[in-house]
C-alpha cells in the first residue's frame, strides 16, 4: 500500500522552494499526521534531523544554551552532519510545546540560519504560543492540518480513476453513484489518519472501535491539562462528553448540555477547546453583502474535529451504513457538519471558518447553512435535499441579497437550474452533490463565470 498523500504537502514543497522561507510551524489538533506528513517530506532533503522536546535529551540543546548557533553546531555534531551541509538538511523539532523557550528561539534562526530548513509542530500549541514573550511575529510561517478531506479519502482508498472524476467540472453522471457511495463511507469513518490506516487494511468498521476511543481519550485528557481549576477541568469534561449530542442546533453556553454551568464557564471552556482544534464555535451573519462579519452575540454552531469520531462517540455509526441519504440521519445534522469540515478541510494557510446565515424576527426566522465569499459575493449554501420549493431560508437570503447566485448541496446529481422565490425573485440554482465540499470554491467560480440570469442556463 502506498503513503497517505496530503495536500499540505504542495504547500511544504512550495515553501522549501521558497527565496523568502523562514521556520515553519504546522498548527493542527493532535493525530491529524502532522509529524507523518513531515517524515514524508524530510525524503527530499539529503540530511534529516528529528528532534522530539519530550525527550529530556532533545529538549536539553534549547533549555543548555542561549544562542541558536551553538545549539545547532551541538545538533549537527550529534548527528554526524558537515555544518556546509545546512541548505541540505531539514531539522524538525517535534512537540515544540514543550519548550516556549525554544519556540521564542525561532526568529533567531530566521535571522542567524537562514539557510536551514526549520519545520516545528505540537500538540495543543495555541496554548504555548499564547504564553511566549517576544513571540517571534514576521520572522515564522504557518500551516495548518486538519483530518483528512473526502479527496484525500478516495486517495488513501486507492482509486486513482473516482480521484480524477472528482477533478472535471462539472463532475459527469457517470461518476455519481459511485463518488456517492464512496462519499457515504467517508462520512460514517471519518478523516483521523489512525482510522483510516486501519480502515484501507480491513474494510471493517467493528476494527476501528478501539482506535476511536483511544483518540478521543486522549484529546479529553489532553485539554484537562490546560484546565485552570477544578470546575474548568469539569466544565470541559462535561462538553467533551455532552457536546456532540448538540450538533442538530444552536447552542447556548448557559446551561449547555443541561447543566448548570454558567454562561462565562462554558465559554471560556469553549474558547480553550476552539484553540486546541478539537471543536470549533461556528458563527453566524446578518449580512448578505460583502464582506462576511460574523456575530460573536449570537448563538453560534459546535463543529468537532471529525464526523468519524462523533459517530462513534454518539454510537450511531452501524445505524448509517442503512441510509442511501444520510441527509436524513441523525436529526438531519451530519451532512452539514461534514460539509463544514470539508470547507474547513481548505483552511491550510489561513485559520480561518466557515460561517453560516441567520435572520432573526419575532415572527419568524430565517437560517442558511453556509455562506461563502466569492470575491465581492456572498454565495448561500443549503445542505437539504427535497422538493425547491422547501428551501425557505434560502429564498429568504436571495430575495435580500444583491446577486442571482445560489447554491443547494444534496444527494442528486449536478444541475443549474433557473428559478423564482415565492416573493418574485428571479435567480440561478446550482445543484452540487454531497461529495463536492472540498470543491466549492471551484464551482462557484464556474458557477459566476459561466452563467448569467437568463442566459445560457442548463437543467
Amino acid at each position: 500500500m502506498k503513503e497517505f498523500t496530503r495536500k499540505i504537502a504542495i504547500k511544504l514543497e512550495e515553501w522549501k522552494q521558497s527565496d523568502t522561507r523562514k521556520p515553519l510551524i504546522i498548527r493542527g489538533a493532535r493525530q491529524v499526521g502532522k509529524t507523518t506528513v513531515v517524515i514524508t517530506f524530510s525524503k527530499s532533503y539529503k540530511n534529516f534531523i528529528h528532534l522530539n522536546l519530550e525527550r529530556k535529551r532533545d529538549l536539553e540543546y534549547f533549555e543548555k544554551y542561549d544562542d541558536v548557533k551553538t545549539i545547532i553546531d551541538h545538533i549537527l555534531l550529534a548527528n554526524g552532519i558537515p555544518s556546509n551541509e545546512m541548505e541540505s538538511t531539514l531539522l524538525f523539532i517535534d512537540e515544540i510545546q514543550e519548550s516556549t523557550k525554544a519556540i521564542h528561539l525561532l526568529r533567531y534562526f530566521y535571522e542567524d540560519l537562514p539557510e536551514l530548513h526549520v519545520i516545528t509542530a505540537g500538540s495543543l500549541l495555541e496554548f504555548a504560543l499564547s504564553q511566549v514573550k517576544g513571540f517571534p511575529v514576521g520572522r515564522i510561517q504557518y500551516l495548518y492540518m486538519h483530518p483528512l478531506n473526502f479527496e484525500e479519502f478516495i486517495n488513501v482508498m486507492e482509486h486513482e480513476i473516482l480521484l480524477e472524476e472528482l477533478h472535471i467540472i462539472p463532475v459527469r453522471k457517470a461518476a455519481h453513484s459511485t463518488l456517492l457511495r464512496y462519499f457515504n463511507k467517508y462520512v460514517i469513518v471519518g478523516g483521523m489518519p489512525e482510522v483510516l490506516a486501519q480502515y484501507r487494511k480491513t474494510n471493517s468498521l467493528s476494527d476501528l472501535i478501539t482506535i476511536y476511543g483511544g483518540i478521543w481519550t486522549a484529546y479529553k485528557e489532553d485539554v484537562e491539562k490546560y484546565a485552570r481549576n477544578e470546575t474548568e477541568k469539569k466544565v470541559l469534561r462535561h462538553i467533551m462528553e455532552t457536546g456532540p449530542g448538540e450538533l442538530d442546533k444552536r447552542i447556548k453556553f448557559q446551561n449547555f448540555g443541561n447543566s448548570s454551568f454558567k454562561s462565562r464557564e462554558v465559554s471560556q471552556a469553549m474558547t480553550d477547546l476552539d484553540m486546541a482544534k478539537v471543536i470549533r464555535l461556528i458563527y453566524p451573519t446578518s449580512s448578505t453583502e460583502f464582506p462576511i462579519r460574523p456575530n460573536i452575540r449570537k448563538s453560534p454552531r459546535l463543529q468537532f474535529l471529525d464526523t468519524g469520531i462523533i459517530n462513534h462517540t454518539l454510537n450511531i455509526q452501524a445505524d448509517l451504513l442503512g441510509f442511501d441519504d444520510l441527509s436524513s440521519s441523525y436529526k438531519g445534522a451530519l451532512i452539514p457538519h461534514i460539509i463544514t469540515q470539508e470547507l474547513i478541510s481548505l483552511s491550510v494557510e489561513r485559520n480561518d471558518k466557515p460561517n453560516f446565515w441567520v435572520r432573526e424576527k419575532s415572527q419568524a426566522s430565517s437560517e442558511v447553512d453556509l455562506v461563502v465569499q466569492h470575491g465581492s459575493l456572498i454565495i448561500p449554501i443549503e445542505i437539504k435535499s427535497g422538493k425547491i420549493g422547501k428551501l425557505k431560508s434560502l429564498h429568504q437570503y436571495v430575495e435580500r441579497c444583491n446577486h442571482p447566485y445560489a447554491v443547494r448541496m444534496y444527494a442528486g446529481e449536478f444541475a443549474i437550474e433557473e428559478h423564482t422565490t415565492p416573493g418574485g425573485t428571479p435567480y440561478l440554482l446550482m445543484n452540487l452533490p454531497y461529495y463536492l465540499g472540498t470543491k466549492i470554491p471551484e464551482y462557484i467560480e464556474y458557477f459566476v463565470s459561466n452563467y448569467q440570469q437568463g442566459k445560457e442556463t442548463v437543467t
